[in-house]
């Protein structure tokens, strides 16, 4: 599919019904494999295998009520008393991250409220502290933090 800046992993795929299937260890089912789906999957095992992050603490493609609009979030990963603790939006590789991007992750986080928000189009990671009403601008974190 597309070469990401992510760690490679050991990809389950499958072919059936003229689609390609790719296996998520978080839903722990096949879905079907698109150029987002491909970055979603990456960007959960680099999560869980690189950085440690626990993966009974996730959830992938909750829906969410923003206005009264049903939205989906790409990935939430929660704290171990079960508030959401990161949002992560997921891009196709071929999708510029854009201040759009960003706007609607942060949209999104006034529903979930979580400490931390990041996007990625698997070639660029961004990550960064929710705002709080005392924060004038974002400040993008160097690394993603640690979970603890």
């Amino acid at each position: 599919m597309y070469k990401l800046n992510l760690p490679e992993f050991n990809i389950a795929l499958r072919k059936e019904q003229g689609k390609v299937w790719i296996f998520d260890i978080i839903r722990k089912k096949y879905v079907v494999l698109t150029p987002e789906e491909w970055v979603r999957q990456h960007f959960v095992h680099y999560l869980v295998n690189e950085l440690e992050y626990p993966k009974s603490l996730f959830k992938v493609e909750r829906s969410l009520t923003y206005n009264r609009l049903q939205k989906r979030s790409d990935i939430i990963i929660y704290n171990r008393t079960g508030k959401p603790w990161m949002l992560v939006e997921c891009k196709a590789p071929e999708i510029k991250l854009t201040q759009k991007a960003f706007n609607q992750v942060a949209v999104y986080n006034m529903t979930v409220g979580a400490r931390y928000i990041a996007v990625t189009n698997g070639m660029a990671h961004y990550c960064f502290e929710a705002l709080t009403q005392a924060d004038s601008e974002v400040k993008f974190l160097e690394t993603f933090p640690l979970f603890a």
